[in-house]
């Protein structure tokens, strides 16, 4: 059963809010980072991407970097930018995109569910971006940023959330980058703590929906501390790490499509007549189709776009990871026609998340940087609970969140 808790959020005073707030680490360069903090001391770009405190070019992983990182956690808390609660609360955060709202639980998620299975995963994780992550952690002594988890839809947590939204927000703005509305509760009430507490607990399973390498670095630096500690109790704030729940019935999953920089030596016509054979090939036009079912597809090639349709035999309706588009079109595509067989280390393709839209992957293939443009149907979030919870793992670059979590709403101290 998962278990949760809540905890005394580090975060900014409203008035200061839009200045801290930023994108996650992950999701820009160094470059980017220095360019949307410029003039901007209060940005938590200073703390989550501290090489923009060094000179251009400094390495981000230079021991150095990560010092400065703790150096800004402190300063931005002693010039009052983030203050902590003096209760421990839940907290509700609220995500509208295109008109639809999605409503996250910001909780304490217990480091032993993580390790046991509890807290299920879907992808595979990278020991040095692990690793960059748990340097981060250790030094800060904090979860400054959230990691992103899915629930089981529950009308309890829903009605509790509701109470709350349908009052004043304490943060409410639309960032500047993505354009998107963030909006803050928090919820003080013990009676309502206990009960979001106690429907947890008859949850069997939480999933990682996105962070998996901060999910897997914040388990394992308070598993470290815990291991490290010569009188634990078990109850302290280690053990836990900062996430935002979300019911996967309000989720969002969009396409995450990819672009190759060549044939594998082919003419365009030898790679359709190759396709077809797993594929039913039909040419679209110029205008931009994007495919609209479960096992069709999209590619564009030279100013022209075709719809696949996957045949018989290329899927298995019963295997969790042989169902998914993205298997049929590694296998089918990627490997058996263009020769690409690790989609984590080939150099000749690339990823294109959907947020950017279909118009991008034209965009590409028609600037010459790239040959061919690949369009997949996006994954359903309930394919990626039934993956985890058969302890499968998706093939890589196959689901893509949107919207990102801000980061610098709330932060997780590790020691209470």
């Amino acid at each position: 059963m998962a278990t949760i808790k809540p905890f005394k959020g580090v975060r900014p005073p409203k008035q200061f809010v839009e200045e801290v707030e930023s994108r996650p680490y992950d999701v820009l360069s160094s470059d980017e980072a220095r360019a949307e903090a410029k003039g901007n001391e209060k940005s938590l770009y200073h703390i989550i991407k501290p090489e923009i405190n060094f000179p251009e070019g400094t390495d981000e992983h230079d021991p150095r970097v990560y010092e400065v990182a703790a150096q800004q956690f402190k300063k931005f808390q002693d010039e009052g930018w983030l203050v902590q609660d003096s209760k421990e609360y839940y907290y509700v955060y609220a995500q509208t995109m295109n008109g639809k709202i999605q409503y996250g639980l910001v909780v304490g998620a217990y480091v032993p569910d993580y390790l046991n299975g509890i807290i299920k995963k879907h992808e595979l994780t990278r020991k040095d971006k692990e690793e960059d992550r748990m340097k981060h952690v250790r030094v800060s002594d904090a979860n400054i940023e959230p990691v992103f988890f899915a629930y089981p839809d529950d009308k309890v947590i829903d009605d509790i959330v509701a109470k709350y939204t349908g009052g004043e927000p304490e943060y409410d703005f639309v960032a500047p980058i993505d354009g998107f509305r963030h909006q803050l509760w928090i919820i003080k009430n013990d009676s309502d703590i206990a009960t979001i507490t106690k429907q947890f607990e008859a949850m069997p399973s939480l999933y990682i929906a996105d962070g998996h390498h901060r999910s897997a670095a914040a388990a394992l630096v308070g598993a470290e501390k815990a291991k490290n500690n010569s009188h634990p109790t078990g109850k302290e704030e280690y053990n836990y790490f900062m996430a935002v729940c979300f019911p996967a019935n309000q989720l969002t999953v969009i396409d995450y499509n990819r672009v190759v920089k060549d044939l594998n030596g082919l003419t365009a016509d030898q790679f359709l007549e190759a396709v077809s054979r797993s594929f039913a090939v039909e040419k679209m036009g110029a205008e931009i189709y994007k495919p609209v079912r479960l096992h069709e597809f999209s590619i564009y090639l030279e100013g022209v776009w075709y719809r696949l349709t996957a045949k018989e035999g290329t899927y298995d309706d019963n295997d969790p990871i042989k169902v998914l588009d993205v298997s049929i079109s590694s296998t089918y595509i990627l490997d058996e026609v263009l020769g690409i067989k690790d989609l984590r280390t080939d150099k000749r393709i690339d990823f294109v998340g959907g947020i950017r839209g279909l118009g991008e992957l034209k965009k590409r293939v028609d600037s010459g940087e790239m040959k061919v443009a690949l369009a997949l149907y996006p994954v359903a979030m309930e394919q990626i609970m039934n993956i985890a919870d058969n302890g499968k793992i998706m093939p890589p670059k196959t689901t893509w969140f949107e919207p990102k979590l801000r980061s610098g709403l709330i932060i997780h101290k590790l020691e209470d």
